[in-house]
């Protein structure tokens, strides 16, 4: 088995500070940008909401000759249009979906409900037919591809998502997130103890926030595919600290006069190989989406990209720290004077196991 980092014995957890001090540092950052870019007059939102989230309107439009995404893109982008999303439809190739925000001042002036819609349905559709006519004339009415040979394209349906339909997904987004830290608390207090759960969650809360610092900063877009990298993050970076618990308790009843600080640097390092092998591949098989799968999976990519390294951080540099702050709190108001006396700052293995009971013995 390929084991590079087998006699490895780097003190992770002696430099905790430091890397906890980074974390804080990152996430400061991510939320003046997000403060600031709202307090700002004139500034931008906190963060670049896509069209899923912030509303906008759909095109369909079919071609007789289909550019390539790129070429329509480009075209959207020439005719004022910002962040466009371009879909391909799978059994129907020559036809395509356009996604755009919505239209500012559009909406603005008096009308609502029905009248409200409208107004964007159309404004939208023109915005995407004056891009489109630079790859041909239009079939207008009720005229086919077919019936005028001389048009390259017809936009054969128009829909809105509104903000309110955009607030619904967000709020569905969040509870769905809530919800698998949720599980994934009940599963590690159930199957490990309570206290590594607390150590695992509070992680993936690190790594999630730490992606919308980024975000936020760099004003990524942020859409659906975004919620799904996220809860993919989240799966990732449990994982990789569970493997690690999983050796601290194998390690824990061979070595009880240790400190579990020792044992959990130890396992930490005992695991690290599996952690960057395993990290490292998927990692570069994110970078590769990076830097070749285009502007439709940018966002997806890029959360991918820095969840999954903070992922494999923040396992060493916060799930792992907490872990052994919590059952060293947990450990002085449970264990008494009977143990063995341990270093300044660390508890003896044994104090973190519930079913571990010394009571002195009269003979």
């Amino acid at each position: 088995m390929l084991n590079p980092f087998d006699n490895i014995r780097f003190d992770w957890l002696r430099r905790r500070r430091i890397f906890i001090g980074i974390s804080i540092a990152i996430m400061v950052a991510g939320l003046i940008s997000a403060v600031g870019r709202e307090l700002v007059p004139g500034g931008t939102d906190s963060f670049n909401m896509g069209v899923d989230f912030k509303g906008g309107t759909i095109v369909t439009a079919k071609f007789r000759n289909r550019p390539s995404d790129d070429e329509i893109r480009d075209a959207l982008n020439n005719a004022g249009v910002a962040d466009p999303v371009i879909q391909s439809s799978t059994n129907k190739p020559d036809e395509v979906l356009i996604k755009i925000p919505l239209l500012e001042g559009e909406t603005a002036g008096g009308a609502a409900g029905e009248q409200d819609h409208t107004l964007q349905v159309q404004a939208g559709r023109e915005e995407v037919k004056s891009a489109l006519d630079t790859f041909g004339k239009a079939a207008e009415g009720d005229a086919t591809l077919d019936s005028a040979p001389d048009a390259a394209y017809k936009i054969i349906g128009t829909d809105s998502v509104g903000a309110i339909a955009g607030s619904q997904l967000r709020n569905q987004a969040v509870i769905a997130t809530l919800l698998g830290l949720v599980g994934i608390l009940v599963f590690i207090a159930f199957r490990y103890d309570w206290t590594y759960a607390a150590g695992a969650v509070i992680a993936v809360f690190h790594d999630v926030i730490m992606v919308l610092s980024f975000f936020s900063i760099f004003q990524w877009e942020v859409n659906l595919t975004v919620i799904a990298a996220v809860l993919t993050i989240v799966g990732f970076s449990v994982n990789d600290s569970i493997v690690i618990f999983d050796r601290v308790r194998e390690n824990v009843p061979l070595r009880r006069t240790d400190s579990l600080f020792e044992i959990t640097n130890d396992s930490i390092n005992q695991t690290l190989s599996r952690t960057v092998i395993t990290a490292g591949l998927v990692i570069l098989s994110v970078l590769a989406l990076v830097l070749f799968g285009g502007e439709v999976l940018r966002s997806f990519s890029l959360a991918l990209l820095v969840g999954l390294t903070l992922g494999c951080y923040s396992t060493i540099a916060i799930a792992s720290p907490i872990a052994i702050w919590w059952q060293s709190k947990l450990g002085d108001s449970k264990i008494k004077d009977v143990l063995a006396p341990a270093a300044k700052g660390e508890k003896l293995a044994s104090s973190s196991r519930r079913s571990v009971t010394r009571r002195p013995v009269t003979r």
